[in-house]
């Protein structure tokens, strides 16, 4: 089969279009006949291998042991393992393969059944693509660590991103007031996800009080120290993406932070499940949410949708077409 394979850590030069053994069927597995997948920032970490965690986490210090990147996928079942209970044949998935060795960035992958969940009848494949890894992060930071309730106002920084756009609407859905922070040519795209406010991340008024329930943070433009005062008395502060100083600086001394402000102070590290691709499957049918797809690339320009992520080119997510189909409606 083709794939966007890697042999070496580096700048996308190092991924290319090559012939690869395509994924055996395991009794516990399924193998998705790709027809479209997604980039994400963890994509351009672990194709460099930097920061150097990453090469500790997912192995492979000198060389990476993971050949063909790629977690957000969509497509159709091609066959099944004879453990698997939940697919047949035919069923359209969705889902993040980030617990089974990636390999999106190919015509076929392999997956465990809890990574996976029926797609949304009303998208495209390759919207479909575009939802698993953001919007369950931003899922479980909004519901999980936010703890987020009807009526609060929550701050998401970073909002013009595939997390923050998802964050926005599912806030929303949630009940929430939402003021998205996202930099000034991309203020009105985010206006249209059905923010309540929207502030240039430059114009952030760090001298209010006590003005959020909830902070979602998926930039780290600022320290957390600086967004504390914005927080209410027993609010919320969620760390999910940014700077990896600032995340260590969240990870090591959070609990300290969070018992001498009166605030809760957390950094996200995303479950991927079956459950959660669930909820965000009836969430998108019910109309609540849905991708904001900014671009789309064929499998082999995985490259350069990879390095326009790198540069903040993006908006919203990118989605790779590995098969050809209707194109997905403007979002």
């Amino acid at each position: 089969m083709k794939a966007i394979a890697q042999s070496e850590y580096g700048s996308p030069d190092v991924l290319t279009l090559a012939e690869v053994e395509q994924p055996g069927v395991q009794a516990d597995t399924v193998l998705v006949r790709v027809q479209a997948a997604s980039v994400n920032a963890g994509d351009w970490h672990l194709m460099r291998g930097s920061p150097y965690l990453v090469r500790l986490m997912f192995g492979g210090l000198l060389k990476p042991k993971i050949k063909t990147l790629g977690f957000d996928v969509a497509g159709t079942v091609e066959a099944v393992g004879n453990q698997v209970t939940r697919f047949q044949i035919g069923d359209e998935v969705f889902g993040d393969l980030s617990e089974c060795g990636f390999g999106a960035f190919a015509e076929y992958a392999s997956a465990t059944e809890e990574a996976l969940a029926l797609k949304p009848n009303n998208l495209t494949f390759a919207a479909a693509a575009a939802v698993p890894g953001a919007a369950m992060t931003a899922l479980q930071a909004l519901r999980d660590i936010g703890r987020v309730q009807p009526g609060q106002r929550v701050l998401i920084n970073g909002a013009s991103g595939g997390v923050g756009s998802f964050a926005v609407q599912i806030a929303k859905a949630f009940g929430a007031k939402v003021t998205a922070v996202c930099s000034r040519a991309k203020v009105d795209r985010i206006k249209a996800l059905g923010a309540d406010d929207v502030i240039d991340y430059a114009q952030v008024d760090l001298s209010q009080k006590e003005s959020y329930d909830l902070i979602i943070d998926m930039a780290a433009y600022r320290s957390v120290l600086d967004y504390l005062p914005l927080l209410k008395p027993k609010g919320t502060y969620v760390l999910v993406g940014g700077a990896i100083a600032r995340l260590f600086l969240v990870m090591i001394l959070g609990s300290l932070i969070s018992k001498v402000s009166d605030r809760t102070v957390k950094s996200l590290m995303v479950k991927p499940n079956a459950a959660d691709l669930a909820t965000l499957r009836e969430l998108i049918e019910a109309g609540k949410i849905l991708p904001l797809i900014d671009r789309s690339y064929s499998l082999e320009e995985v490259p350069v949708a990879i390095r326009q992520l790198e540069q903040r080119q993006v908006i919203g997510k990118a989605v790779i077409h590995v098969r050809k189909e209707r194109a997905c409606c403007k979002n």
